[in-house]
């Protein structure tokens, strides 16, 4: 079961670290757009919901790899 789990985690760390890098883009092109936006727009930016997005999705890999180490410590025991 263990070299179902490692690999697992591997993925899971990888979409970690893609979800990041797309959020922290998205998040340098909303501060772009936002010093160039009408100030009487109202709402949020593609961007800004890209970004929370991909942040949101960072938490969801970030508990599944948890739940996943905590399940390959509990079987190690």
């Amino acid at each position: 079961m263990t070299y179902i789990l490692v690999p697992i985690i591997a993925v899971l760390v990888i979409l970690v670290v893609i979800s990041l890098v797309r959020g922290i883009v998205a998040f340098i092109n909303s501060t772009k757009e936002d010093l160039n936006r009408d100030p009487l727009a109202t709402g949020p930016s593609a961007n800004q919901l890209l970004q929370n997005k991909m942040m949101f999705n960072r938490i969801k890999y970030q508990a599944a790899a948890v739940l996943v180490c905590a399940l390959l410590l509990a079987m190690a025991r």
